[in-house]
């Protein structure tokens, strides 16, 4: 682990080449993440994943996805059901409180039956983000809804139900992307809100999950914390925010480094990153000319952030005793009573 390097790398297709494989043993990253490119059936992923951990010589290595349902789903049948966004959770919740939260975890819990037979072990969900009215469709109904306690609520039950299954969450986008009116893969989007109203929304679902292991940053600038930069690069957003008034001590990964929002070459990008306090930077598209540049400009975990990278795998537990079929009936009838 102390030879690994703050980085969660992706790769370009659903094997990997040898110059793959020869720059990850190189360069070591801490993790992986897999995209709807990287994905084709059963035994692909599950030979994809081993070559992966078998480059860096670690068999506990992260391999992250993004399985939210709805929208963002890499798994699609028959690898994994299509499930439903979690706007369709929050009205259940809205309706039925105590239905809602049970829908939350089964689905969660159904996502690490899906992620565990492949041997992903972290799912970058619960998305915390508190949507607000006029705001731009990135987040939208991945948001469980516009009210916070809500949204804190069905998180918790979702990185639970993620647990139970053996599956590291990572919530996102910390501190709040959900008063974003630009799409933050394309342009830099702006939230001009005083820090009383992101206080008394935004920051409450982080706050109130603030003992998970690991959090995913929001490339956004927040004027009343930091008018200069976004949150991912900002030392007074992720010291005075994210670790003070929200209280995560968990490892902190940056959102993709290949987003619009960002600026500076790679090398620059990753570097401001982890100056800025975030322990390990993400980069997707699995470029090898990117991934070079962002290899040369991260050094090794060391610290605090090793520490929290060991909390982190630390964090997984011996899956529960659900069983699948069951909790596939259960869900079903969850989703049919909101129908």
């Amino acid at each position: 682990m102390s030879e690994s390097k703050a980085m969660i790398l992706g790769a370009a297709g659903l094997r990997l080449g040898a110059d793959e494989i020869a720059f990850y043993r190189e360069h070591r990253p801490w993790g992986f993440i897999l995209f709807a490119r990287n994905i084709a059936e059963a035994g692909q992923v599950r030979d994809l994943v081993a070559a992966m951990r078998d480059s860096v010589g670690r068999p506990d290595a992260p391999v992250l996805v993004d399985q939210e349902g709805g929208r963002v789903q890499r798994l699609r049948p028959p690898l994994a059901a299509d499930y439903p966004p979690a706007a369709a959770l929050g009205a259940l919740y809205r309706a039925d409180a105590e239905l809602g939260l049970r829908a939350a975890w089964l689905m969660s819990r159904l996502h690490a039956f899906d992620l565990a037979r492949l041997g992903i072990s972290a799912d970058c969900l619960p998305v915390l983000d508190v949507r607000q009215p006029g705001t731009h469709d990135v987040i939208g109904n991945r948001s469980y809804g516009e009210d916070a306690a809500a949204v804190a609520a069905l998180g918790r039950a979702a990185a639970d139900g993620l647990v139970a299954g053996g599956i590291l969450p990572v919530m996102k986008h910390v501190p709040g992307h959900g008063r974003a009116t630009a799409d933050s893969h394309r342009e830099l989007p702006r939230v001009a809100a005083a820090l009383a109203a992101l206080r008394a929304c935004d920051f409450v679902p982080f706050r109130a999950l603030a003992d998970l292991p690991m959090a995913m940053t929001a490339h956004l600038v927040y004027e009343a914390v930091d008018a200069a930069r976004p949150a991912t690069v900002s030392p007074r957003v992720i010291a005075d925010i994210v670790r003070g008034e929200i209280g995560f001590d968990g490892l902190l990964m940056s959102d993709d480094l290949s987003m619009h929002a960002l600026s500076g070459d790679f090398g620059e990008r990753a570097a401001a990153v982890l100056a800025a306090g975030c322990d390990v930077v993400l980069h997707c598209n699995g470029v090898m000319q990117e991934m070079r540049a962002v290899a040369e400009a991260v050094a090794p975990l060391a610290g605090a952030a090793l520490a929290r990278a060991e909390r982190a795998l630390a964090f997984r537990r011996a899956c529960d005793a659900t069983a699948e079929d069951a909790a596939r009936a259960e869900f079903a009838r969850c989703v049919a009573a909101a129908a």
